[in-house]
């Protein structure tokens, strides 16, 4: 599996199969590794390998990973976004698709705002986001499971540190999906496909939020992946959606 450089960051990712490019990170918060994806609802790294260029990689800093990089206390989430969209550049891709798993879902919103006419449509699967009944789930498990563990492997890091980058994360637009506003939903008019779900961390509510405010957002059914005929309906409502918005004369 290869790798790419970029100044101080360096990007594991994989690919497989052929067609329009498909970016596709897997779940795990901000363990977001390419090891995570056997444990995931559905791997789409072989589920779509037939219809798309499948590209995956492991986020900066993943704990068992291979990309590392600084942790950007002041734009965590532009940094997420550089590094995805700088992989992109590397590969000579300009149009890509995006499905984003957990954490996913805001690296998804990101990835729009900053670079709108790279995206033809994205995917948010299972996404996080603010829970009024759990507001700090994503910022618990970051301080109690991924930080420590980075912290023990980078002499550069603090806990102090850790926490401050947990805040700018998950604490700054704390009401939604962590990585744009409400109002970048409204006016988002890219097209969207939710996939809900219900966990501390996975918000039914936030995700829903983003459905009634983004105009040409989808959702799946839900729940989708307990029967075995929703969950098959809804993996080929994913890839219709995609072909769906390919650009004209893409390899289909």
């Amino acid at each position: 599996m290869p790798f790419y450089t970029r100044g101080d960051v360096t990007i594991h990712y994989e690919e497989v199969g052929s067609g329009f490019p498909l970016l596709v990170t897997p779940g795990g918060g901000l363990n977001s590794i390419m090891s995570n994806w056997p444990r995931q609802v559905f791997n789409a790294m072989e589920v779509f390998k037939d219809d798309f260029r499948c590209i995956t990689m492991d986020q900066r800093n993943g704990n068992g990973g291979e990309s590392t990089g600084p942790v950007q206390v002041n734009d965590p989430w532009g940094a997420f976004a550089d590094d995805q969209l700088g992989l992109m550049d590397h590969l000579g891709i300009h149009e890509f698709f995006f499905m984003g798993y957990c954490i996913g879902g805001p690296f998804a919103l990101k990835l729009i705002e900053r670079a709108p006419e790279r995206l033809p449509a994205a995917v948010l699967c299972q996404p996080v986001g603010h829970s009024s009944k759990t507001p700090d789930a994503m910022y618990d498990m970051g301080r109690e499971t991924w930080g420590p563990e980075l912290c023990s492997r980078r002499p550069d890091l603090t806990m102090e540190i850790v926490e401050q980058y947990l805040h700018n994360l998950y604490r700054i637009q704390p009401d939604f999906m962590y990585s744009v506003s409400r109002d970048f939903a409204r006016s988002c008019q890219t097209p969207l496909l939710v996939m809900p779900d219900d966990t501390p961390a996975h918000s039914l509510e936030a995700a829903m939020d983003l459905v009634d405010l983004a105009p040409n957002c989808e959702v799946t059914e839900y729940p989708w992946k307990e029967s075995p005929d929703i969950f098959a309906k809804t993996i080929t409502q994913v890839r219709d959606f995609l072909m769906s918005h390919q650009p004209a004369g893409a390899a289909r």
